[in-house]
């Protein structure tokens, strides 16, 4: 899954937010694969990586959340030291810019998913 598409959301940053997010995907049957919240005082930008992007959109506009779409690069990294900063220094090399990542990987498995969001998708695609 080199790339994928990230849905974000603006969320008011009030109690519940993030459980009525989860459970709109839940009923839509939506897993949520990778997630990020940044937050302020005022709202949330909730980005997210589904195992359908397009049924968790639809939910997601259903309950008035109003989801925007944009394609990442999605790499499985080997959960080790030194493995962020090789695919971060291989897309250095080509010029391309990392404008925000996130990522999690449990602490006994073999990789983790790292969600970048590049301002040269095709080419990033092309030389991790």
């Amino acid at each position: 899954m080199p790339r994928a598409t990230q849905l974000t959301v603006c969320l008011e940053n009030k109690p519940g937010q993030i459980a009525t997010l989860g459970d709109v995907l839940r009923r839509a049957k939506v897993n949520i694969l990778a997630l990020s919240v940044v937050d302020n005082t005022d709202a949330g930008v909730i980005r997210l990586v589904t195992d359908s992007s397009a049924k968790a959109a639809q939910a997601l506009t259903r309950a008035g959340m109003k989801p925007t779409r944009q394609s990442v690069l999605v790499l499985h990294l080997p959960n080790k030291p030194g493995a962020l900063a090789a695919a971060a220094a291989k897309l250095a090399r080509a010029r391309i810019n990392i404008n925000y990542t996130y990522g999690s990987v449990p602490r006994t498995a073999a990789e983790g998913m790292v969600v970048f969001s590049v301002d040269k998708l095709a080419q990033a695609l092309r030389v991790t």
